[in-house]
């Protein structure tokens, strides 16, 4: 083999013609220069050997790095005991309040269920629909369809009035008044809470029931064809109407209270999402939070409704007391009693154990009714919250899943 000039090998000193080197040996000399991939892997582990082992602290102690905490048993991974001392309290704690304020509603219920069935047996009239109230004497006769109606009609009343402006409230708070204005307003609807029921009873008997007046000749002379407007004879202010108007605004900070927190929690997205496709403030709203506030409404409506449902001292001082002797009167343009009032203006008269469990028996119709009120809101609110009703199935869906069965 000629070496690249095209010239013959050289010679060697003997004077024979030199060898041309060999491809195999040209490959094992280079190798020889270049370290090998298993000198690498052994010099990488002599190093780390040579480094002292990390520490890692666990529950346990001390344990080298690469080591891990948990044991395998059986194929399955052990994790070691879930759970401290303050969650277990913690729980225990929550589901004993819980299983607490049921029992105090069974105690409540029961204490009023076992003294009001003597006075219901000894009762000589029918309890649900007679008008007459003498739990008195050898033949005791009382009923509570009067104090039924006036409780109801006056709380139905009060929340037509109250809902409406409560929601209009707190949407202008949320969405429409200056910041600077909606703090203020917001603060003096929530005073209202603070104030006494006594004080709103004196205020609305004393100061409003004359400034109502025009607004119930009014009433009575435009529909008082219909019995429930009818105005009977007389000048009187303590009306079921007036203690209805005051109930509205006992009950109108906590339904605006609860109704602006929650149209202030609707989803930025919904309500910028709206806008963005070219709705008003007013479309925004109506698609947008109303929707997604309406739960939350109903259950302050709920909430607002107990408190009226159950208002003793304002109503107590508002309505005026019809004469026994006097035909009943369906009108809210009359007086009347309530099962709160009745109980309250007649305390002295539990005096012996028929009347009061006469008076009880009232009692246990009252908390049966506000029962079954905060029930059926409980219910209205679980049907009304997106994503815990069950989607409907068709005919077509039910044909299709048969034949996939």
């Amino acid at each position: 083999m000629s070496s690249p000039d095209g010239t013959a090998p050289p010679d060697r000193p003997d004077g024979t013609a030199a060898e041309e080197p060999k491809i195999e040996d040209l490959v094992h000399e280079d190798a020889g220069t270049t370290p090998q991939f298993g000198g690498l892997a052994s010099e990488h582990a002599d190093h780390e050997a040579a480094q002292p082992a990390a520490e890692v602290m666990t529950e346990s102690g001390v344990e080298a790095a690469g080591t891990t905490a948990t044991t395998e048993t059986d194929g399955k991974l052990d994790l070691g005991p879930v759970g401290h001392l303050g969650d277990r309290l913690f729980g225990g704690l929550a589901r004993g309040s819980g299983g607490l304020v049921v029992l105090i509603v069974a105690f409540v219920g029961i204490f009023l269920l076992a003294l009001a069935i003597p006075a219901l047996v000894d009762d000589k009239s029918n309890f649900l629909f007679s008008r007459i109230w003498e739990p008195g004497g050898d033949q005791p006769r009382f009923g509570i369809a009067a104090l039924f109606y006036t409780t109801v009609i006056s709380s139905i009343i009060a929340m037509l009035i109250a809902v409406p402006i409560a929601i209009g409230v707190a949407l202008f708070v949320t969405y429409y008044a200056p910041k600077r204005l909606a703090a203020p307003v917001a603060h003096a609807v929530d005073l209202l809470a603070a104030v006494p029921s006594i004080i709103y009873g004196l205020w609305g008997i004393l100061f409003f029931a004359p400034i109502l007046r025009p607004v119930i000749n009014g009433l009575s002379t435009a529909l008082g064809w219909i019995p429930l407007f009818e105005k009977p004879p007389g000048d009187n202010v303590g009306v079921v109407f007036t203690a209805s108007v005051v109930l509205a605004i006992m009950i109108l900070p906590v339904v605006t209270a609860i109704s602006r927190e929650i149209f202030a929690q609707t989803p930025t997205t919904h309500r910028e999402g709206a806008l963005a496709l070219g709705a008003t403030r007013w479309e925004m709203i109506r698609l947008s939070v109303l929707p997604y506030g309406r739960s939350g409404v109903v259950s302050a409506s709920m909430l607002g409704l107990g408190r009226a449902l159950g208002e003793t001292v304002a109503v107590l001082i508002i309505l005026s007391v019809p004469n026994g002797n006097d035909p009943w009167n369906s009108s809210i343009f009359a007086g009347g009693e309530t099962f709160a009032s009745k109980i309250a203006n007649n305390a002295a008269e539990f005096d012996s154990p028929e009347k009061t469990g006469a008076y009880i028996a009232a009692g246990l119709v009252l908390f049966v009714v506000t029962f079954l009120v905060n029930s059926a809101a409980r219910i209205i609110v679980d049907r009304s919250t997106p994503g815990t009703k069950r989607p409907r199935r068709n005919r077509r869906t039910r044909a299709a899943e048969g034949a996939s069965a």
